[in-house]
Parts: C-alpha cells; structure tokens; sequence
C-alpha cells in the first residue's frame, strides 16, 4: 500500500518533462494499485477470528533499541487504509479533469502521490516513531500542495503558515514520544496497552501527572493536524491550494490524523481522565468555533473549510468519550471523508464552470445548468446536517447521544453547534444554486465533464448509506473492537430521543432562517458590512490578530532586543578590543623608522632609564 504511491511519486518526481504526457494516469493507477492492495487486506482481516485481527509486520532495524520500522494492521489502521486510498482514488480521477489545463499537472500527481504513502504510512506505523515519519511526511506533502501554485503571494504565504503551525503541534507529538520513551521504555503501541498504562501507574513506575501531561501533549500534535483551537488558523488559509488537494487533504484525511492520534493513544486517555476531559472540550469549542466562522464566509471553499473544522469538533468530542465514542468518532471521520470531499469537489466543479471564481454572491441559479454537480452536493449537505436516514443522521447523532450520556453541557453545546450548521450549510445551498442569477458577464457556467462528475456521484452514494451501514447493529463497534476496545455495554441507536429531536428542531430552524435571509430574499452581489458577530466570524475569530499579538509581534521585539545585544554587545565588545588592539599597533609601528640614528637613541635612551632606576632603587 506505501510503497506503490512512493513508487509512483519518485517515478514522476525524477522523470521530470518525460513523464508529462502520462504521469497523471500513473498517479491515479498507483492510487487504485494501493486501493486494491487495502481491499484484499480488508477481507483478509474479516476472515480471521476477532481475536487475531491485529496482525505485525517487521520491516527492517530503524533506531537500534528504540524503534523498529514495522507496520500494524487491525480494524482501526485498514479503516484509515480504505478510506485514504478509496477516496484519494476518486480525487486523483477527479483531479485529471480539474487540472487537464495546468502545465505542472505531473507535478501535482507526484505530490499528491507522495501524500497518500505518508498519510499511508502514518495510521500503518507499528510505533509512535515510525508515525512520527509519516506524520511530518504529511507535513511536507501538504506544504507543497498548498502552494502548488507558488506565483501567488497568497499561496505561498498559506503554505508557509500551515507548515510553521503545525510545527507547535509536533512539537508537542515530539515531547510525548520522549515522554512515553522513558516512561514505558517502549513506544511501540503493542507495549502500551491499557493494562500496562494502569499498571505503571499502580506501580508507581508512572505518577498519573506524567500520564496527564503525555495525554495533553498529544492532544497538542492531534490541535496542530486536525486544525483544533488553538492552532486552528491555517486551515481556512490552506484553501489557496487547488480544490483536489483540499478535498484530499483539508476533508478526507490529513485533518482527520489527529483524531486518528486520540483514539490510537486511547490508553493514555482512559487512565488520565484530564487530558480527556479537555479532548472533549477543546472538540466542543472548535465545533462551535468552526460553525460560527462558516457563517459569514463568502468564499464556498472556505465556508466548507469552517465547516471541516467544526465536523473535525464533533470527531474530537466523540474521541474524548472512550470506546464507545471511539466508534462514533471513526464512523464520523469515514463519512464525512465521503460527503465533505463531495461537497469539496463539488465546490471544485462550481469553480470550473466559473472562471474559477470562489464568491458565492457572483452565484445564484446554478441549478439550472449544473444539475449533477447541485444534486450531488446537496446530498452531501443533506448527509452534513443529518438529515434522517443519511450517513451524518447515524454518525454525528451518535455522537451527540453519547456526549449527553457523560456531560450534558458538552450534549447540549453540541446540539446548538449542529443547529449553526442547518444555517450555514443551507446558506451555502440558496447562495450557489438557487435564486436569481448573479455571474459575471464572462461567465458561462456548464456541467463539467464526466471525469469530474462521475466521482462526485460515487461520493454522493457513500454519503447517502454508508452511517446506516456502520451504525445499524452496532456493525462498526463490533469490528473496531480488537483495535481500540469494546464499551461494557453496546448502545443502542435510538431513531427517536431527546437530543436527536432538539436536534433535528434546530437544524429545521436554522436552515428555514437562511431561507428567510438567502432564498426569499435578495442576496446582494457586495457583503453588507454586518454586525460586530458578523465581522469577528469573518476574521475567523481574530485568529490570526490573538497569535500575531501574542507571539509574532513579541518574538519581533525579541528579534530587535536579540540583534542590538548582538551588534552593540557582543559584537561591539569584540570589534571594540580589535580596535584597540588595531590603534595600539598602529601607533607603536611609529616607532620603527629604518635609521639607526634612531634605534642608537633608543637604546641610549632606555640605557639611562635603567640606570636612573637601579640608582634609585639603591639609595632607598
């Protein structure tokens, strides 16, 4: 599975202009080769005993007495493997229609390529060494997909945050692995079970301290990749790349690696009940967060990049709330993989038929000319918000159920969250695709060709039935369970409850508001300048204004501070002793003359300072 999108990377990176006529059809063969390869392994997996689905596989010595490079393969990591390589399949088909006019497509397949055996290598890895591989593997990736485009300012700037961003994040993952090293001696996540956590902390070998802080510590590397507050501010920016890459990356899988992260370190979680506490809470404030930032952005591509940030929330949340959440949490992340990189492409082929325009306001009445482009996407919006018997109603309800369960603030919090989503979704929907007609005189939007639509409507059926596949019968819970653990008790799914009716009022309301104010009303083609809520949803929060005061503009102080003690310190002490020594010298080499006239009166000179001194000295 890694090696074969690594193969087809390296093959198009050092082939260079040679491979431009059939690089992008061995980018997408290698994808589908790697797709394959997870099949098999899927239904090798289903033919063994739940007992012995968790295989190893020993590769070769990577860090002597500290890590091995080996791979593991169980419920949790072929659930990423399918999705990873059956999505990143139907993104590749889809990007040779997106980008069949850009010079550098070849490029874009190798890198897209180089993503899918990091991302690959990441949830395979036996140990947290060997993910941390693939983890800063991703991190590459990503920064050059985002800025493929490198002749925009724009795109480079957004590929150089994301990169430093997610940096803090890793340096946080870097700190627990070190942590977990010196603690358990071990970081091979087959060394570190539950019962082993619990029995270094009932040993003593462990303080429930430093299991707290390893907790929190990965939930520091799992905010930097799943774009959590507080490191959320990159991925908004990161739409500057083309839209493959942010329904690959920004929807279907890079984001959804630290939820991966959570779940796979559960053990520590479950035995520092802290560090979960603030999974749960930070999940709940980013999706609140991330549905408050939908609501007031224009650009569809961001719009949908708040909405991935807040889906990525209820992930965080379900992780937070131990085996039982694991399952919705993963079941989530899986069809939000379909219906978001739907909606992405979906968003991708809106932009093709536009002149590449990202303004929902210049939009309105696409419907009419985009039938399978609307249709699909609003599949994957009906599955978002949760409408019944869609994948969104089974996964991010189950979620919800379960959080009443444990807290009923957090329940709750996540309820309203899903009630903003009715209104920014829906929102979405009436600006592109109905009311009157809004383009631009050059414009002349059409259907994009069927290498595009074709996946969008193999999405769209993902995002119709697949949470009923994994919810119903507890399908998904029961597969999971070798990997992460089985809860005491099975839940049942309950069609009707409480919070599955708050639910479904508030997402009515909030799609029947943006009816009010988008689809019966007219929409103008400028942005209003809108309320004080309006402009802090469209700064993002002040994101970008809280870290530019609290850390850019202090560490520019410190720089200036640093670079005065450097030149007037440091450096004017030792350029001050060189030019004393330099003036010193410069004046004694007066003294040599060349004429011995002079060098005689020296010496007679210095011959009567002596004797003038050994005189005195003998008559005291």
């Amino acid at each position: 599975m890694i090696a074969l999108p690594l193969l087809g990377a390296a093959i198009l990176l050092l082939g260079g202009r040679r491979t431009d006529r059939w690089g992008h059809l061995l980018g997408v063969a290698m994808s589908l080769a790697a797709f394959v390869v997870a099949v098999v392994s899927f239904v090798e997996i289903l033919g063994l005993p739940e007992s012995e689905r968790r295989r190893g596989i020993e590769l070769y010595q990577f860090i002597p007495g500290v890590a091995d490079m080996g791979l593991l393969i169980d419920p949790l990591s072929i659930s990423f493997a399918l999705l990873i390589t059956g999505v990143g399949s139907l993104i590749h088909i889809y990007s040779i229609g997106y980008m069949s006019h850009d010079p550098d497509r070849r490029r874009f397949f190798a890198y897209l390529n180089l993503f899918v055996a990091a991302m690959l290598l990441l949830v395979l890895a036996d140990n947290y060494v060997a993910l941390f591989v693939g983890w800063e593997g991703v991190g590459l990736a990503s920064y050059l997909l985002i800025g493929f485009w490198q002749f925009k300012p724009t795109a480079a700037a957004a590929a150089k945050k994301a990169f430093i961003v997610n940096r803090v994040g890793d340096f946080g993952l870097l700190i627990a692995i070190f942590t977990v090293w010196t603690t358990f001696g071990s970081v091979a996540f087959g060394d570190l079970s539950g019962a082993t956590v619990s029995g270094a902390i009932g040993s003593g070998a462990a303080s429930q301290g430093t299991i707290t802080a390893i907790g929190l510590l990965l939930l520091l590397g799992a905010c930097g990749k799943s774009a959590q507050l507080p490191l959320q501010s990159w991925l908004l920016d990161a739409m500057e790349g083309p839209t493959p890459v942010s329904a690959l990356i920004h929807a279907a899988t890079m984001v959804t690696a630290g939820v991966y992260l959570v779940v796979r370190s559960g053990a520590f979680f479950e035995a520092a009940p802290t560090a979960q506490l603030v999974v749960t809470i930070v999940g709940v404030a980013t999706l609140l967060a991330g549905a408050i930032i939908g609501c007031a952005k224009d650009d569809i591509k961001k719009g949908l990049a708040g909405s991935t940030m807040s889906q990525i929330g209820y992930m965080m949340l379900g992780a937070g709330l131990g085996p039982v959440g694991y399952a919705f949490a993963i079941a989530h992340l899986i069809t939000h993989g379909f219906f978001k990189a739907n909606m992405f492409l979906g968003a991708g082929s809106v932009m093709h038929a536009m002149n590449d325009e990202v303004d929902m306001r210049r939009y309105g009445g696409l419907f009419s000319v985009m039938k399978v482009t609307a249709v699909t996407f609003i599949i994957g919006y009906l599955a978002i918000i949760g409408f019944p018997l869609l994948s969104g109603y089974f996964t991010k309800d189950g979620i919800i159920e379960t959080a009443m369960e444990h807290n009923q603030i957090l329940g709750w919090l996540a309820v309203v969250g899903a009630g903003i989503t009715g209104f920014y979704m829906s929102r979405m929907i009436f600006m592109t695709f109905f009311g009157k007609k809004r383009w631009a005189d050059d414009a002349h939007p059409h259907e994009s060709p069927s290498v595009m639509t074709v996946p969008l409507v193999i999405l769209s059926i993902g995002s119709i039935f697949l949470g009923a596949f994994l919810i119903l019968d507890n399908r998904f819970m029961k597969f999971l369970a070798p990997a992460v653990g089985a809860p005491e008790e099975l839940p049942a799914f309950h069609f009707v409850s409480t919070a599955g009716l708050a639910t479904l009022a508030l997402v009515a309301v909030g799609a029947a508001f943006a009816w009010f104010r988008y689809g019966a009303a007219e929409v103008p083609q400028v942005a209003p300048r809108g309320s004080f809520l309006t402009t802090f949803a469209r700064r993002d929060l002040y994101g970008d204004a809280l870290n530019e005061t609290l850390f850019m503009r202090p560490g520019q102080w410190l720089a200036r501070i640093a670079v005065f003690v450097d030149n007037r310190g440091i450096d004017g002490l030792v350029n001050g002793l060189a030019a004393t020594i330099g003036g010193t010298s410069g004046r004694l080499r007066r003294v040599q003359t060349g004429y011995v006239r002079s060098y005689a009166l020296s010496i007679l000179f210095g011959a009567a300072v002596v004797v003038g001194a050994l005189l005195y000295v003998g008559n005291m």
